[in-house]
């Protein structure tokens, strides 16, 4: 095109136009958003897309429904839909099915509250109905909050833990483990709590810092001592026990040593004590013995002995009058007799506490009130006595103490010893000790009438399901007997431990560590909110009934009517018609008032849900959740996997941290560190939110603060800047008409795809392993460095000042395009938002599927230039060095802008190769005017930099000098290129104004 007036020079730059905002307004752009996906239904979309492809299924584990959703729930959710929105770009059919966890002790308290005094009255069905109103309330703010997040799912149809069919499945999967001889009723130790006065699940425990009164007190040896060691013929001796539970001591019906140790009988004054001899010194010290007018002075020990000798031999109660009996067992330890007995995993305390001197090694044994004190008087056939009511309060047979709460009772208990003469020491102790992960409060060790699920029973047919004594159980619950019987559910677990796929590797170790120590499973509860055992026992011989056949019927009247019909029902709509006792005949029942433990519950969910939804597949591909679900739901459906089909019912599990401060501290509200998820969506938008949990190592705990989001926030704005610079220089690109072949580009453009190339190679892999922060770092690497700091920073010039059909501008586009394209996909699963606005502002492909989490991951492609991409990382580097001079040189004044200066390079061997090579090319990857390049012959291989002014003229329109600006006389103030430029574009009638 021809033109008596020059073109207007300011109108003649390829300046960015785009959609794709500078501010992102998250907050108000991503519901809007929302919107638009829920008008097309996107979650359907996308399973239409993938329709016939493999099928990868992620098992929700089900959260709470009982209050809104705090951080920790947030980044376990958006994780998940990580895990799901990466494998539907991997080209996998990967449907995602949320669940709820409706049932259990939180729920109930809440409405116990809201209740308040009235619901002593209520029938249980109706205090029922209040729990299942508060968990659909709550679980409906979860949805939303949910949706919010971006997270795409049935969210129309999830699975709930209480309704018809999920309840149903629960009572049949209880019916299963019967059918295969792993449950049994007995009296043995449980973590109780004696605020919601219930038996507590080991996930359901939680352990912090406690002081508890320790004691050291004496229990008269009433065996002939001469039995021990004839020195002792005639002494008043005492075994020295030490205990922080001194509310335990009305229980005490042994002492326990260990066999293999040496023990000191040693004298002060007219008595004479029993301790450990590696204890001895440190017990003496302790207690103040050894002691005279003079000062103190050694003990002096009159015999030394195994604690073999001491086996079966009998003292008396330190102050009832009754005998304990003095037992052998290796669980003893030389000190820490204090955690062991607060723990159940009493192994994991033993070696916790090895080090410590605290103790006698003479531990008292009450079978009621702790594990092990339970495996070793089953063994020497003591009464398992608790002489503890469900309210924590010593039964009337307790004299003196007879009513009194047992942490109430420890100081007076305490104080009655010293007035009796048996207390040696006190002190404050401070320890590891159980509270209830609910209410917060001291939990006890109490025995009591449960129903368990047996970990080394080994099982290869029907057996009797109730235990029918004391002594009719094999030594199931040592902590090392998981070895024996391959078909036992230990054994079975162990194996499939080895058989999942654990994420992070460490997994692997902790899970077996779990099963190794795991006791029997307590699976009744002392509540009404949830799925009642579905067990009878004849009013008149009271046999239970605990027949498969009778269990899968009640739970088909669950299927029908909800567990609500066990409250509704009396037990003879329950049972089978005419059903009679097998016993004695008799037709009169009542019913089992214990329901089942909510991780049986959700444990059951593999089964209830992954084999009962036409879109989903058993096992699951994976499991997702935090480090606290080896004691909890990863366990729970382990067992319930093993006893439905012998196998785990996950391929991979994959553990996250706990959201803590900045600091590292856990958030709490009143602490005033939370950070609430809703405040920061209304803020900043949930992208952020994702972001933050994309950029974190998840595997650990991971940080939160305003702080830090702040940084997050920033580094959200640079990734967004590198998608709109993109975006802007794509405009009025058709990819079909304008795209170059790879042949055809310069090679800096080939560099910038070899580069796109090994970031689609990093982060397809990252996401293969679930690391996700490894996916983000390398696309923020790519944005900020490879792109923003280098090839955008050089193409710059190209984009802008060339004509808009310039061969060489059409091939940055064309590099531009793609690499727009393949972000917007690799972030898709992290960004959901940003990645699908990126994708709605790409030029238009008619084979690009509408929305971009349609679409699959880009492809790396196998072909690399190696020499290609050796030469440009050489001359990046050189590129750092004349930066710095380039600043130096402004520093000194010497230049303003980059522009000004021209760059003198004197070079050696492959330097000087290398850099002769590129030498037209080097004014732009420096951006300065000029670079002129000499051969040195100093050194073997090297440069040095000098920067001058640039020779010549400023460019009005590239702002580039030159010695030739003036030589056109239509457009006497651009310099030589540009003059090309503004004749290509009066010749093509293509100017961007």
């Amino acid at each position: 095109m021809s033109t008596e007036t020059p073109l207007d020079l300011k109108k003649t730059i390829n300046l960015p136009k785009t959609g794709f905002s500078q501010k992102a307004n998250l907050a108000q752009s991503e519901p809007a958003r929302l919107q638009k996906w829920s008008e097309v239904n996107l979650y359907e979309l996308i399973r239409k897309a993938r329709a016939g492809a493999d099928k990868f299924v992620l098992h929700d584990g089900p959260p709470y429904a009982n209050a809104d959703i705090h951080l920790g729930t947030a980044m376990n959710k958006i994780l998940k839909d990580f895990v799901v929105k990466s494998r539907s770009m991997m080209g996998y059919d990967a449907p995602y099915v949320p669940g709820y966890d409706c049932h259990g002790l939180p729920i109930e308290l809440y409405v116990d509250r809201k209740l308040g005094a009235k619901k002593a009255n209520m029938p249980a069905v109706a205090i029922r109905r209040a729990c299942r109103e508060h968990a659909a309330q709550a679980l409906k703010r979860q949805t939303r909050d949910f949706q919010r997040l971006g997270i795409l799912g049935e969210w129309d149809n999830p699975y709930l833990t209480m309704s018809n069919h999920y309840e149903a499945e629960t009572a049949r999967l209880f019916g299963r483990f019967v059918e295969r001889g792993y449950v049994y009723k007995g009296a043995r130790p449980v973590y109780w709590c004696i605020h919601d006065q219930t038996a507590l699940a080991e996930a359901e425990v939680e352990y912090h810092q406690h002081t508890s009164p320790s004691v050291y007190v004496k229990f008269p040896l009433a065996s002939d001592p001469t039995l021990i060691d004839p020195a002792l013929a005639g002494r008043k001796v005492f075994v020295l026990i030490w205990t922080t539970t001194p509310w335990t001591l009305p229980a005490n019906l042994g002492i326990t040593v260990h066999p293999d140790y040496q023990y000191s009988a040693f004298e002060d004054g007219d008595e004479v004590y029993i301790v450990a001899s590696e204890l001895l010194d440190a017990v003496v010290e302790k207690c103040g013995l050894g002691q005279s007018d003079e000062g103190p002075h050694a003990v002096k020990v009159l015999a030394r002995f195994p604690g073999a000798k001491l086996d079966r031999l009998e003292c008396h109660h330190a102050w009832i009058d009754r005998t304990s009996l003095l037992m052998v067992g290796e669980h003893v330890t030389l000190g820490g007799e204090a955690d062991a007995e607060t723990e159940l995993d009493v192994k994991d305390a033993r070696e916790k506490q090895a080090t410590s001197k605290a103790g006698t090694g003479c531990v008292h044994t009450a079978p009621g009130h702790g594990h092990d004190d339970f495996v070793i008087g089953k063994r020497y056939g003591l009464e398992i006595y608790c002489p503890v009511d469900h309210a924590g309060h010593f039964t009337p047979e307790v004299e003196f103490f007879a009513g009194q709460s047992v942490f109430d009772a420890n100081p007076k208990i305490v104080e009655f010893m010293r007035e009796r003469g048996v207390l040696l020491f006190t002190e404050q102790y401070s320890h590891r000790y159980p509270h209830c992960w609910r209410c917060k409060n001291p939990v006890i060790f109490r025995a009591t009438p449960q129903w368990f699920i047996s970990m080394d029973r080994a099982v290869s047919a029907v057996v009797e399901a109730i235990e029918k004594d004391e002594d009719g159980r094999d030594r199931s619950n040592f902590t090392e007997n998981f070895s024996e019987g391959e078909t036992s559910l230990r054994a079975a677990a162990l194996r499939e431990v080895e058989r999942v796929k654990w994420f992070p590797g460490w997994g692997e170790v902790r899970m077996r560590n779990m099963l190794k120590g795991r006791p029997d499973w307590c699976v009744s509860r002392q509540r009404v909110w949830g799925v009642s055992i579905p067990v009878f026992y004849c009013a008149k011989c009271n046999e239970a009934v605990t027949e498969p056949a009778v269990i899968n019927h009640v739970a088909d009247i669950f299927e029908r009517e909800s567990a609500d019909a066990w409250y509704t029902k009396e037990a003879s709509e329950l049972l089978p018609a005419g059903y009679t006792c097998k016993q004695c005949g008799a037709t009169d029942w009542t019913k089992e008032t214990d329901i089942l433990d909510v991780w049986f519950d959700s444990g059951s969910s593999s089964i209830a849900v992954l084999e009962n939804r036409e879109e989903l597949h058993w096992p699951a591909d994976v499991y997702l959740e935090g480090g606290d679900q080896f004691r909890g739901w990863f366990n729970s459906s382990l067992m319930v996997g093993i006893a439905a089909h012998d196998r785990a019912p996950y391929k991979a599990v994959i553990t996250h941290g706990w959201t803590v401060d900045a600091q590292g501290k856990e958030m709490h509200k009143s602490g005033g560190n939370a950070v609430p998820p809703d405040e920061v969506i209304k803020e900043s938008g949930a992208d952020i939110l994702r972001l933050w949990c994309a950029s974190s190592n998840y595997f650990d705990d991971m940080r939160s603060s305003k702080e830090i989001l702040q940084r997050v926030t920033d580094g959200y704005r640079k990734l967004r800047n590198t998608a709109r610079f993109a975006l802007g220089n794509l405009h009025e690109f058709n990819p079909a008409r304008d795209s170059v072949s790879d042949a055809d580009m310069q090679e800096i453009d080939r560099w910038a795809l070899a580069e796109l190339n090994a970031v689609i190679q990093t982060v397809r892999a990252a996401y293969e392993v679930y690391e996700f922060h490894t996916a983000y770092h390398a696309l923020y690497r790519f944005c900020t460095v490879t792109l923003s700091a280098r090839y955008f920073d050089i193409l710059k010039d190209r984009l802008y000042t060339f004509a808009p059909r310039h061969p060489a501008r059409r091939a940055a586009q064309t590099a531009l395009a793609r690499i727009a394209d393949a972000l917007a996909r690799m972030l898709a699963p992290l960004l959901v938002f940003t990645a699908d606005e990126i994708w709605e502002n790409l030029p238009a492909d008619s084979e690009r599927p509408e929305f971009v989490h349609m679409a699959l991951f880009p492809q790396a492609n196998g072909a690399v230039d190696e020499n290609l991409v050796s030469n440009w990382k050489r001359l990046f580097e050189i590129r750092e060095d004349v930066l710095q001079a380039l600043e130096e040189a402004r520093v000194e004044k010497v230049i303003g802008s980059s522009l000004e200066a021209r760059v003198a390079i004197a070079a050696t061997g492959a330097s000087y190769d290398l850099l002769h090579r590129y030498r037209e090319e080097l004014r732009y990857i420096f951006i300065v005017s000029q670079v002129e390049v000499a051969r040195s012959d100093e050194g073997a291989d090297g440069f040095v930099v000098s920067v001058l002014p640039a020779k010549g003229e400023k460019c009005e329109r590239c702002w580039n000098y030159s010695t030739r600006v003036g030589e056109s006389n239509r457009y006497p103030n651009v310099c030589e290129r540009c003059v090309t430029a503004l004749e290509e574009i009066e010749r093509e009638g293509t100017s961007p104004g």
